[in-house]
């Protein structure tokens, strides 16, 4: 590895104050990718420091706004150049295949960086018609600090999507990357510089939730919270935020429903629900975890499946060919291995069964209950793996209240050729997504958020604007 491995804190790599260090790990051969210094509460007390002191320094503060423009269009630049080296740290680092991390992680990274460049000069306030002889007008202004905290599922992607709008509205960061993956935030610091932003704009912090986050979290000068992550830990970041009252965004867990219709394109929906719980190990917060056929395509739309499915095998994650990698973590493989016995003994029929592949890496074969029902476990809660869970419906009403039974509403898919089917049960679906006869596309220019226990705000499109930009009224006496 011959990336940095320390903190970036004031434009500056230097190690932790304590001087420890976490072993970051490859999860298809188990072995040590680097030693990376681990960030606790004094070094996240410098790096917002740093982010402030950035923040109202005039180079950063009054930076035209086609500058800004520039530098994070060059920052998408640098990602693009540096492609292949970043799609092999996030492949070694977090264990998805090489297709994906160089094929969608980073192009979709860089594309994020370069719509946010052409927002930079569109973020406007506006004249209001008040009574009495007012000027009246709005500004928009950036936050200040804004503490981002990154899953390790997508871990280049997931800072893109926050730090960009991030610092196109003109805030300054800390960024809290998982330190499951840390090392292409790193890089992605590096690049940072590179790419001309002032000293302490970007500040990359590895390190622990229990100590690096909630020292972010609670930290007096940061003054909002972006996280992506377990429902249980933005929990816990509400409750933490709530005594500095932050400005708190959160995308979390999700048990998303895939809908197949007797009408459906059958060849189509098989490839979408492979696509939609197997694609990224199954890591994948908006995963189609719940696969509902209506009754009388059921054996039809499991044959084929079935016989698709079979053919995924996982394998190393660095060979180009290979489509199902390594899950990231001891700890992860295990959850994963639990749930899949939690499906045996609640009585669902694991017709293909999953299980662990070989004795070294997380590897672990797909698993599909059929015959499931919704009051399962393996039906109601998150497992972030590659396991399906298959029910039957009979009529929309049983389909609507069979869905929208859990805590989650982040993402639904829906498969019909009923047009007007779709978009009725589209708006009946506690979903911050619906895909009708897709699944899973993602694009910068559209927003991504969560109903219920998946969260709250909406992360890409002007909408991310919306998330780092607080409004300020002004009022001019004309008299």
């Amino acid at each position: 590895m011959d990336g940095p491995t320390q903190l970036l804190i004031g434009g500056k790599f230097q190690d932790a104050v304590s001087g420890k260090t976490f072993a970051s790990i490859n999860p298809a051969t188990e072995e040590v990718i680097a030693d990376v210094a681990e960030a606790d509460a004094p070094d996240i007390d410098s790096a917002v420091k740093a982010a402030r002191t950035a923040f109202n320094k005039k180079n950063w503060r009054n930076m035209a706004a086609r500058e800004r423009s520039r530098l994070l269009w060059k920052l998408g630049d640098l990602i693009m150049e540096h492609a292949d080296e970043l799609a092999i740290i996030e492949t070694m680092d977090n264990g998805k295949p090489l297709f994906e991390s160089r094929n969608v992680d980073i192009p979709m990274a860089a594309e994020t960086f370069y719509y946010y460049a052409g927002w930079c000069t569109k973020i406007e306030g506006e004249t209001i018609p008040v009574p009495g002889n007012y000027l009246n007008y709005t500004l928009r202004e950036p936050y200040g600090v804004c503490g981002i905290i990154t899953p390790w599922n997508f871990p280049l992607l997931m800072v893109a999507w926050k730090l960009a709008p991030a610092l196109a509205c003109g805030n300054t960061a800390v960024l809290k990357i998982a330190e499951e993956t840390p090392l292409s935030g790193l890089r992605l610091g590096q690049l940072c510089q590179e790419a001309g932003f002032p000293d302490g704009v970007v500040n990359v912090v590895p390190g622990y939730g229990e100590t690096a986050g909630r020292a972010l979290v609670s930290h007096p000068d940061v003054d909002k919270i972006s996280f992506t992550g377990s429902t249980a830990v933005g929990k816990e970041i509400v409750r933490t935020s709530a005594e500095t009252l932050k400005k708190v965004s959160l995308e979390l867990g999700g048990k998303s429903p895939n809908i197949v219709f007797a009408d459906a394109d059958i060849d189509a929906a098989v490839k979408g629900a492979f696509n939609g719980i197997f694609y990224g190990k199954g890591e994948v917060c908006n995963a189609g975890s719940r696969l509902f056929l209506e009754k009388s395509v059921h054996d039809r739309m499991m044959d084929k499946l079935l016989e698709k499915a079979r053919r995924l095998q996982p394998g190393d994650p660095l060979d180009p060919k290979t489509r199902m990698g390594a899950l990231v973590s001891k700890a992860q493989m295990e959850k994963v291995l639990g749930y899949v016995r939690i499906g045996l003994d609640e009585g669902a029929q694991a017709v293909l069964p999953g299980g662990r592949v070989g004795e070294r890496g997380y590897f672990v074969k797909p698993a599909i209950f059929d015959s499931a029902e919704a009051t399962m476990r393996i039906a109601q809660e998150e497992i972030f793996g590659p396991v399906l869970s298959v029910l039957t419906f009979e009529n929309v009403d049983d389909l609507v209240e069979k869905t929208n039974s859990t805590i989650y509403g982040l993402a639904a898919g829906i498969w019909t050729r009923d047009i007007g089917k779709a978009h009725t049960l589209a708006r009946r679906i506690q979903a911050g997504t619906v895909w009708i006869n897709a699944y899973g596309s993602l694009s910068a220019e559209s927003p991504f958020g969560g109903y219920k226990q998946s969260g709250f705000g909406r992360e890409l499109g002007r909408y991310g604007i919306d998330l780092y930009t607080q409004v300020k009224s002004v009022w001019v006496a004309l008299d």
